[in-house]
């Protein structure tokens, strides 16, 4: 059960990171140079240069470290399902808090089923 605890740590941190990773990242995709080579160099110290963005970079990569760690000591089929699916709320809910807005009532219903076959695999594994 403790591992099942650090997958939601896991997607806390990256779904609560990618809306941020996306907001700061906006304009990048206005950079334009004449090679492969310059554009890519643009874009990274476009993104490397903001500190909001690296700091959202540096969270999300520490939950990637995190999820390589416990993965030693738990089944696949029980990390990914969970972890993956708890992203997708903790990006929702993040993403919510920063302003978007949650499209519709198939939405929350959507979630509700997550919770629930999130449940199920874990009540099923643990």
């Amino acid at each position: 059960m403790t591992q099942v605890l650090w997958f939601v740590v896991v997607a806390t941190l990256w779904g609560g990171t990618n809306p941020l990773i996306k907001r700061e990242s906006q304009g990048v995709e206005r950079i334009k140079r004449n090679s492969k080579v310059k554009q890519i160099l643009a874009e990274l110290y476009f993104l490397f240069s903001n500190w909001k963005y690296c700091m959202a970079f540096l969270l999300n990569q520490s939950g990637s470290v995190l999820f390589y760690l416990t993965l030693a000591s738990v089944e696949l089929s029980l990390a990914v399902p969970v972890t993956n699916s708890l992203t997708f709320i903790f990006t929702m809910l993040s993403g919510h808090f920063l302003g978007e807005k949650i499209q519709s009532l198939e939405t929350f219903i959507g979630v509700a089923m997550v919770v629930l076959g999130v449940a199920l695999c874990v009540s099923n594994k643990v």
